[in-house]
């Protein structure tokens, strides 16, 4: 299998190539030159499998420049029960990403019971492990850089702590994240982790990721690679519990399923719409966002109008406070036909801070054929869903997963299996649980004192040089 950009002017890569990369040269994403189909045939015999053999499953078509006997084991070392056994004490630890049955039609797939109480862990594990492998096989180092808007960060961090040979610089904004959130960073004292608090929103420090990664001298001296969901690996394990909650929910191949995602940076949603192009019978693919709805306001007009970091709103789902969704970009080269050159251009478009329509290119008019829509959720929506939710089934969700709920259920079609993605456990958001509910989330054991553990990290401003400057003080030069 091999990888190209989106942009269409980087070389063809394999998937060890492109694993510790991040962006192509050219600035785009990787995507797979053609996507792997699985038929009838290989559904039917998918349907029976646990989820460490449907990740062997749909990594092998992916990464099959790995040794099988190589990857089976990455595989079965990263999905155990155990790791995943950190969330509610009432969730089925005896499988990976569980679903929860609300009622007739409607489900929860639980994605939040790894190490840190976030559906990032489920590929964020993988990929430590994959990091690891490729490493000692190259006899090699390398920095990574991320930015996270709160869950990412730490998931990053727990899957890269300890590794020999990698080191991880997360950027993460001064303020936006839950004291949970931030805490479950900055009390790491592990050596190999440095966390930088930016004065900014989210936004500003994705912009410096990219900036730091389209210095190709830089990255090369600096052997800079990515966490976030522009490293592809990270999307295509993220494919998996798509196949896992879809055999949950149907008794037979011939149904459809729907699935509601909360999103902020269109990688949960991406790997839903890379699932459906594989041959997965998936309905809808229902795109919720809060108030920061740069993505509603597309999948409503057509127009993808990122907004200026001053316009990024601070919410109560703050991993969602997203004005620039960077997977967003494989979505648009998929429906363009994989047109390089025109995904470029709309994208020299963003990079200015303009915006761009696709209405009048007729380009929207296939955005259907795809599947998609979307909703918008609201503080006050949240806060309703969470009361809904508790009181009429008995389960606490978190803010995100109230938003991907509330836009579900109002595209929730008769007949037509619902599946809502869980984001996070409720623990991580206490200060709007406890508003809407009046309680306070249950903490996984261990985590009751988090807050007040010592905190490493640095505060630094809005700006790449500065950046730069502190990666190069302290990772090991070697030119």
């Amino acid at each position: 299998m091999r990888y190209l950009s989106t942009r269409g002017q980087a070389p063809a890569q394999t998937f060890s190539q492109i694993l510790l990369g991040g962006l192509a040269p050219d600035g785009g994403l990787y995507l797979p030159e053609r996507y792997p189909r699985f038929d009838a045939a290989d559904l039917a015999a998918m349907r029976g499998m646990d989820y460490r053999q449907l990740a062997f499953a749909i990594l092998s078509r992916l990464a099959d420049d790995i040794p099988a006997d190589d990857l089976r084991a990455l595989i079965d070392r990263t999905y155990t029960t155990a790791a995943y056994s950190h969330g509610r004490s009432d969730s089925d630890f005896s499988q990976i990403a569980p679903v929860r049955r609300l009622e007739d039609g409607l489900y929860l797939l639980e994605l939040s019971n790894g190490p840190t109480l976030a559906f990032k862990d489920m590929a964020m594990q993988l990929l430590g492990n994959l990091f690891e492998y490729a490493l000692d096989r190259a006899g090699r180092d390398i920095n990574i850089l991320g930015a996270t808007s709160g869950d990412t960060g730490s998931a990053a961090e727990y899957a890269m702590r300890g590794k020999h040979n990698v080191r991880v610089f997360m950027l993460s904004p001064v303020h936006g994240m839950t004291p949970f959130q931030q805490a479950q960073m900055y009390s790491l004292q592990d050596a190999n982790i440095f966390n930088l608090a930016i004065e900014g929103v989210f936004d500003d420090c994705q912009d410096i990721v990219k900036a730091v990664s389209n210095d190709l001298e830089f990255k090369a001296r600096w052997r800079i690679g990515a966490v976030n969901s522009i490293n592809w690996a990270r999307v295509a394990a993220q494919v998996i519990y798509y196949f896992k909650a879809y055999f949950a929910v149907t008794g037979a191949n011939g149904e459809v399923v729907d699935f509601s995602v909360p999103s902020g940076n269109f990688g949960n949603v991406c790997a839903g719409h890379i699932a459906r192009m594989m041959g997965l019978p998936v309905g809808r693919l229902i795109v919720a966002t809060n108030e920061n709805d740069v993505l509603d306001e597309f999948f409503r007009t057509g127009v993808y109008r990122p907004r200026k970091s001053a316009e990024t709103l601070h919410t109560s789902s703050p991993s969602m406070d997203i004005s620039k969704a960077s997977n967003f970009e494989r979505f648009i080269a998929d429906l363009t036909g994989r047109d390089g050159a025109r995904v470029a251009a709309l994208w020299r478009a963003v990079d200015a801070g303009d915006s761009f329509d696709l209405k009048p290119t007729g380009l929207f008019d296939k955005v259907a054929e795809f599947g998609l829509l979307s909703g918008k959720s609201t503080h006050a929506d949240r806060l309703d869903t969470l009361r809904m939710c508790w009181r009429r089934y008995a389960t606490m969700i978190d803010t995100h997963t109230a938003d991907g709920l509330k836009v579900g259920l109002e595209h929730r079609r008769s007949g037509v299996p619902l599946v809502c993605l869980e984001t996070a456990l409720p623990a991580k958001f206490e200060d709007t649980i406890r508003e809407a509910l009046g309680v306070r989330p249950e903490r996984p054991a261990g985590l009751e004192n988090l807050e007040s553990l010592p905190r490493r990290v640095e505060t630094l401003p809005a700006d790449v040089a500065r950046v730069k400057d502190y990666i190069a003080r302290h990772a090991d030069d070697r030119t």
